[in-house]
């Protein structure tokens, strides 16, 4: 059994609105979400033996604040090309994982991950996780999806089941979206 935990970047700013996309930096409410999910995800038991992440600014920032939350560091191996990445690139970064690892946290970017647990997940009616995903992956959101299989190069499309869907709001109302 292999356990695909993807985990969106927290909520960032344009506070400088020269800066290139890569480097935009985590605002305060993305920081405190980060922190909370951390928490959430040690006290679900939601641990991993291996991780990929976008080394994005925001993403950088979103792991050590999850680290922190979560009282372990995670030491991803930092893949640029988790950056903005299709569903097809994440495929092929879990692909490559190492088989010993049961359980792979990816980090990144949207659309990307939305599309990857629609992907991953197949559409049956009654499915309301996959219909959470299907209406918005919200920034610090995390998804564990399952496959029954024992090689990372063996997950498929449509062959996942998704076991949990997370958004910061469910953990704390108000880190839901902003009222303008």
């Amino acid at each position: 059994m292999k356990t695909l935990i993807l985990l969106r970047h927290a909520k960032s700013g344009w506070d400088d609105r020269a800066a290139p996309d890569f480097d935009r930096r985590l605002n305060a409410k993305g920081e405190r979400a980060a922190r909370m999910m951390g928490r959430h995800m040690r006290d679900a038991g939601i641990g991993w033996d291996h991780a990929i992440a976008s080394p994005a600014a925001r993403v950088v920032e979103t792991l050590a604040a999850i680290s922190h939350g979560y009282g372990h560091a995670i030491e991803p191996e930092w893949d640029r090309r988790a950056y903005l990445a299709v569903p097809a690139m994440l495929i092929e970064l879990a692909h490559m994982a190492p088989d010993d690892a049961d359980r792979l946290l990816l980090s990144g970017h949207n659309p990307g991950l939305e599309e990857l647990v629609l992907l991953l997940v197949p559409d049956r009616a009654g499915d309301s996780l996959r219909d959470s995903v299907e209406a918005k992956f919200p920034t610090a959101s995390l998804a564990v999806i399952t496959f029954p299989v024992a090689r990372w190069a063996d997950i498929l499309p449509g062959a996942g089941t998704l076991v949990a869907f997370t958004r910061p709001r469910d953990l704390d109302p108000t880190l839901g979206p902003d009222a303008d």
